[in-house]
């Protein structure tokens, strides 16, 4: 094989070998090169603590235990670990116990889910809501059910895979229109003008920390008759007066026909939710199969994310904070001469460039100093625009936030100099 650095996961879909229990040939003999194996130890280490801000992790590096300052996780406002959010998961245990034991239809669903879902819709400003087990799910599910072969999804083409999935799964025809581009949005629309069509944004792009254009986006759809469905799984908590996305953040939320939102990222638990028309939520329940055939989320989790939501919307503290160490840390990736793209958000790419070899050795050098930023390779991103991708919490401390600029300086911007 040439140099294996030069491939990546995207060069080993297909799979020739005829034993369908066994990857292709030349992906195993990719994957066992040493190069290969060194980036691959980056991914799938331990965290030994709680997803704060200051953690510890069992280092697949050199398999030592290494407190580390955590710039990776989506526990932005620091609900995971909130007092509050603890123990209302606590009680909530206590009463109801581990899981929910059953799917939504047959036994699943608790009082606790049918008030999660309520508040939910209220906070949202839709009138009902539907719970997902999981935010992939919750993406995948939404599209599947509600379209149907000959219908057309018009995502951007930095979509989540959870939506490019989940259109596959329907069977709508799916079309790609360039990033945040108005003009191709209406060119790719133009050409279905005769089809239903639905158009997938996101509220911030996970990679890129950018904002989609939603007024300019929304006015194309709109002169199409395609529905809108917005993704705001880094967004809800976050953009708004109140927190409600980018959707509020832009005062558009009457021109959205579907809000997608995570509870693992800023509501510190696990799973999804979609919140529509009461119609279309009725609907869904008959044809989302990744509601309608899963496990109901557990109950612990979800009285912990009842509270999380009191927690995060009673008053702005949380992301005012979250803002401010925001403007602190991308000011000064800025005065150091770093690319950090067209971020607007609490996502900060951290942009390398084509190296690869560049990349991996950053990572170690980072890790082995004490601050855990993991590399983002590709097909993730463009290849010739590898990057770390920074999350940025409200935990944050001042001396975390200098700690962990000073290795970036040290490691990244004297390498370059």
């Amino acid at each position: 094989m040439p140099d294996a650095t030069d491939f990546s996961l995207a060069d080993f879909h297909l799979n020739d070998n005829p034993n369908v229990l066994e990857p292709p040939a030349d992906y195993l003999e990719w994957i066992s090169d040493p190069d290969v194996r060194q980036a691959f130890t980056f991914f799938e280490q331990q965290l030994l603590t709680a997803p704060r801000t200051r953690s510890e992790i069992l280092s697949n590096l050199d398999r030592e235990r290494r407190p580390i300052i955590n710039l990776t996780s989506y526990n932005y406002l620091g609900l995971s670990t909130h007092p509050e959010v603890l123990q209302a998961a606590r009680e909530t245990l206590d009463r109801y116990g581990l899981s929910a034991s059953g799917a939504p239809l047959v036994s699943g669903t608790f009082d606790l889910h049918v008030e999660l879902a309520r508040r939910l819709a209220e906070f949202k400003q839709k009138d009902d809501c539907l719970l997902f087990s999981s935010g992939y799910g919750g993406n995948l599910g939404a599209l599947q059910g509600m379209m149907r072969k000959g219908d057309v999804i018009a995502m951007d083409e930095r979509s989540h895979k959870s939506v490019i999935d989940g259109a596959t799964l329907s069977g709508a025809r799916k079309v790609f229109f360039a990033h945040n581009d108005p003009e191709d949005l209406a060119a790719q629309l133009e050409k279905h003008r005769d089809r239903r069509i639905l158009v997938v944004l996101e509220g911030v792009y996970s990679m890129d920390g950018d904002l989609c254009r939603l007024p300019e986006l929304a006015d194309v759809a709109d002169e199409y008759g395609a529905g809108i469905y917005i993704d705001e799984a880094h967004s809800t908590l976050m953009f708004g007066e109140n927190g409600r996305g980018v959707a509020e953040h832009f005062g558009m939320e009457d021109r959205i026909g579907v809000s997608y939102g995570t509870l693992s990222k800023s509501f510190g638990g696990v799973g999804g939710f979609i919140c529509a028309n009461a119609r279309l939520i009725n609907y869904l329940k008959g044809y989302s199969s990744a509601w309608n055939f899963s496990c109901s989320p557990s109950p612990p989790v979800v009285g912990g994310l009842i509270k999380a939501l009191e927690v995060a919307t009673r008053d702005s503290t949380l992301r005012d904070r979250l803002w401010t160490n925001t403007e602190y840390f991308r000011s000064r990736l800025d005065s150091m001469g770093l690319d950090t793209g067209d971020c607007e958000s609490q996502v900060i790419p951290l942009i390398i460039g084509p190296s690869g070899e560049k990349l991996f050795r950053y990572a170690t050098a980072m890790q082995k100093r004490g601050l855990f930023l993991q590399p983002i390779d590709y097909p993730a991103v463009p290849a010739h625009r590898r990057r770390f991708r920074i999350s940025m919490s409200s935990q944050l401390e001042e001396e975390d936030m200098d700690r962990a600029l000073n290795i970036i300086e040290d490691v990244i911007v004297r390498d370059r100099d």
